[in-house]
């Protein structure tokens, strides 16, 4: 199957009102290219383990409407056959008609074609195998090979909005979990995304998992981690909220239970996340941290000491840091 794409060039101002507008000839959906700063909520809800950096805003936006093509090179378009010209030139009449009241900037339109992808699964072809330590990360679509069967092995399905453990930070914090892991260990992992932290320390020996998260899809695809690796059900909860802010999800997770504490966030998450952990982690409990870049390290270990943990250890893969405390 193969698609029309038609690429608008504007500005982020006019993003909502020209989608409005070609929504109404039966453009629906766009595919919004911008350099606009994510908001806070937004950034909270990329649920990823480290932000990329943002370019800054120029005030330039494209829009990319698709359509589907036919065999015969046509477009339908509200139930109706239209070409490619057409199309372009109706476009073109209601940007023209906006730019007498509205600055749309260039507001030029470009065509060209593209073939339909599996947008699901395409991304599948960039994660391979890959050890950590003396651990094999595998995804399902891949075979363990013979001289890797006494390895660890986790296998891992990060889906689309989750990390796969190649991440320093991920690395960092697997390290420290295996130094004070024991058969009575009850941990929480706040921020726990795919799962990769918690159910590597139910395989390590942990004897219970509690995992937060703030993206809903992080059920199923811990769910379905723990299901490819062996982990039953009763190990490992999930509960989904805000444990900084949302005495509820604090209430359910439960205080002063915990031997351990992980948290892959960022450092700007950490610093209000500290003082909330203390309460849930068991007197002498351990609490291990990543996500920091390395300039914000002191200011981990600021919060961290303040929250009245004693810093045990600082370590370091690449730019990244990890902390790791006892209450």
């Amino acid at each position: 199957m193969k698609w029309v794409r038609f690429r608008i060039k504007t500005v982020t101002d006019m993003e909502d009102i020209i989608i409005s507008t070609l929504y109404d000839i039966g453009l629906e959906g766009a595919q919004i290219e911008d350099k606009v700063p994510l908001t806070p909520l937004e950034k909270e809800q990329m649920f990823v383990d480290i932000l990329p950096d943002e370019p800054a805003d120029d005030g330039v936006a494209t829009l990319n409407f698709f359509v589907e093509k036919q065999e015969d090179g046509g477009l339908i378009v509200q139930g109706e056959t239209a070409d490619v010209q057409t199309m372009t030139a109706r476009i073109q009449e209601e940007l023209e008609e906006l730019r007498q009241f509205c600055d749309i900037g260039e507001g030029s339109v470009t065509v060209d074609e593209t073939e339909d992808l599996d947008w699901i699964n395409n991304w599948k072809q960039y994660f391979h195998q890959f050890y950590i330590d003396d651990i094999l990360v595998i995804p399902s679509w891949e075979d363990v090979k013979p001289e890797d069967g006494e390895r660890m092995v986790l296998h891992i399905d990060p889906g689309t909005a989750f990390g796969t453990g190649m991440h320093e930070t991920t690395q960092l914090c697997i390290r420290q979990l295996r130094k004070f892991i024991t058969p009575e260990t009850e941990l929480l992992d706040v921020g726990t995304g795919s799962g990769i932290l918690a159910i590597l320390s139910l395989m390590f020996g942990a004897k219970h998992a509690v995992g937060t998260d703030l993206d809903p899809c992080a059920v199923e695809a811990v769910a379905e981690n723990c299901r490819t690796n062996g982990i039953a059900p009763e190990q490992f909860e999930m509960m989904i909220g805000n444990i900084i802010t949302d005495k509820e999800v604090q209430d359910r997770v439960g205080y002063g239970q915990y031997d351990i504490v992980v948290a892959n966030i960022l450092a700007d998450v950490l610093v209000p996340l500290t003082p909330v952990i203390k309460r849930h982690l068991k007197p002498g409990g351990i609490y291990i941290t990543s996500g920091i870049i390395d300039d914000k390290e002191q200011t981990v270990v600021d919060a961290v000491r303040a929250s009245g943990f004693e810093v045990l250890e600082v370590t370091y893969q690449g730019e990244w840091v990890s902390v790791t405390a006892r209450a």
